[in-house]
């Protein structure tokens, strides 16, 4: 069976796009997940800043401290619906 120069290179470049489309799926899968991880984490620091507001809130009895208490807590609600 005889090498085709023109099979042989029509047969690399092949090989070189699938290995290409397989770098570029894992760099995107890559940056997803990293994207994916900062917005669960800063999610969960909403979460805990906003456990935490509420619990203050619960316990405070100045209306000013309440005030300021209220206002946190609608912020990071509206930042959590984000």
């Amino acid at each position: 069976m005889a090498w085709d120069g023109d099979d042989l290179a029509g047969q690399a470049e092949e090989v070189f796009e699938r290995q290409q489309a397989a770098a570029d799926a894992r760099a995107h899968r890559g940056i997803s997940t990293v994207e994916e991880r900062a917005r669960s984490g800063k999610f969960e620091s909403l979460r805990l800043s906003r456990s935490r507001i509420m619990g203050q809130l619960a316990a405070a009895t100045n209306p000013a401290h309440r005030t300021i208490l209220e206002r946190a807590l609608k912020s990071i609600n509206d930042e959590m619906a984000e």
